[in-house]
């Protein structure tokens, strides 16, 4: 039995070591899915709902918690996003693996000389570098994936600011038929007492005015109800948005607001744009480090040698081949490059982190601040100058017209009312959106004032 030759065996070696690296890549969406899981309660999966699935979610109207895990489920934008990350996954493991070995083959003839030369290789720059490119690709992997994990929070925070609008909007709907009918009625009265004497037309036209402004105002109502559904629509990758069932009214405002103490070092521990940027920094120093190292020696590769012929004894042997950056400066300046863009991103994200959550934390005490006044003040007070109102009418102390008048005002306090507590609770989506990523907090809109009831 003859022993194998030692350029043969060297190659089955490295055949037997690539084979036993050869590993399928780890699954790159439950990372993600334990850095957001926390603040969503909700898994991730590759895995869409099916049709039945949703259909049931739908009979009954649907939660904020519920709305938001749907978008995780459902929204194809975000499973676009998480099997990208199956590539980066894919992308790493391949730069983890051991280089691929090189075969040589060639055959040269003299006369009736035949001279054969066989030669395996191996690039050992890159297997001398291959623990710090290996780390240096995980930090890539794992910043790609703190990343994923942003981009879902952002989703659920878009997810909850969409629904608080959308059922805000089909209050408003509901208020303001109520508000045309009232309206209606009045316009009526108006046009009768006016036939019977005992109205102007001054104040008949102020009647039809407010029927007027009513009919706008719940024109305005429907289209503003059609964008925000369509919005929680898209949000939530529904087909057909007809089925989608919302709660009549939005929950009541808590008793008290949130005692956030130190928003921003929350911010800076929790949010994963920072955990990202701080991977990215950590990779972009590895990848210097690698830069310096080969900075002289691009490429470097050791092979075995065994040459045959039919005239000669076999030759064995070994050799090194190498390249120089003679014509360039290498990689070196392009990783200072990045690790100085790293450290300005890391320090840019910070900043912003930390006055997000600032910003976010003020507007939310005072969105409650505004909701618990007009809910404890200013929506009472309409009240009951209406109640009173109505006593001095029934006295006939007062005409129609003041009465009429009076009930005007009231609807701009209840408009208002719905308006605060819309803006309390997108802000508390943007709170706990500012805690755990990037957020560009909402400004809250300026609220119609209840005017004082007009009196004549």
């Amino acid at each position: 039995m003859h022993s194998l030759p030692f350029a043969r065996t060297c190659g089955l070696a490295l055949l037997t070591a690539l084979a036993g690296c050869a590993t399928a890549p780890p699954d790159s969406i439950a990372p993600v899915s334990r850095l957001t899981e926390p603040h969503t309660a909700q898994p991730l999966s590759a895995t869409l709902p099916s049709a039945d699935q949703i259909a049931q979610r739908l009979r009954e109207p649907l939660t904020a918690d519920a709305a938001v895990q749907l978008a995780l489920q459902n929204n194809r934008g975000l499973q676009a996003r998480l099997a990208r990350l199956g590539v980066t996954a894919a992308e790493v493991d391949a730069a983890g693996r051991l280089p691929n070995p090189g075969f040589r083959f060639s055959r040269l003839t003299r006369g009736s000389e035949v001279e054969l030369e066989r030669g395996w290789h191996i690039d050992l720059a890159r297997l001398l570098t291959l623990p710090l490119m290996r780390a240096a690709e995980q930090r890539r992997l794992q910043a790609e994936q703190q990343q994923a994990a942003a981009d879902t929070l952002a989703l659920a925070a878009d997810t909850r600011r969409a629904w608080v609008r959308a059922v805000a909007a089909e209050e408003a709907l509901a208020y303001r038929r109520q508000v045309l009918e009232a309206a209606e009625a009045g316009a009526e009265l108006a046009r009768r007492m006016q036939a019977a004497g005992n109205f102007n037309a001054l104040a008949r036209a102020r009647e039809q005015g407010f029927e007027a402004d009513a009919r706008l105002a719940l024109a305005r109502a429907e289209a503003q109800r059609l964008a925000a559904r369509e919005r929680l629509v898209r949000l939530l990758s529904l087909e057909d948005g007809s089925a989608l069932r919302l709660p009549e009214r939005l929950p009541e405002l808590p008793a008290t607001p949130r005692e956030q103490a130190g928003v921003e070092a929350q911010a800076l521990a929790q949010r994963l744009d920072v955990q990202a940027a701080r991977l990215t920094l950590e990779q972009s120093a590895r990848q210097l480090d690698l830069a310096r190292m080969t900075r002289w020696v691009s490429m470097l590769e050791l092979g075995t040698v065994r040459n045959s012929s039919n005239e000669q004894p076999t030759q064995r042997g070994w050799e090194v081949a190498l390249e120089l950056p003679i014509f360039g400066p290498g990689p070196q300046p392009k990783a200072e490059a990045l690790a100085r863009e790293a450290a300005h991103g890391a320090a840019d994200t910070a900043i912003q982190a930390r006055s997000e959550a600032r910003e976010a934390y003020g507007l939310y005490r005072s969105a409650f601040d505004v909701a618990r006044q007009h809910r404890d003040e200013l929506l009472p007070l309409a009240r009951r100058v209406s109640g009173e109102q109505l006593l001095r009418y029934n006295a006939m102390l007062i005409g129609v017209f003041e009465l009429l008048a009076d009930a005007r005002a009231q609807v701009a306090a209840v408009n208002a009312t719905q308006e605060a507590l819309r803006d309390f609770w997108i802000a508390q989506a943007d709170l706990d959106q500012a805690l755990v990523g990037r957020v560009t907090p909402a400004l809250p809109q300026a609220a119609a004032t209840a005017p004082a009831a007009a009196t004549h």
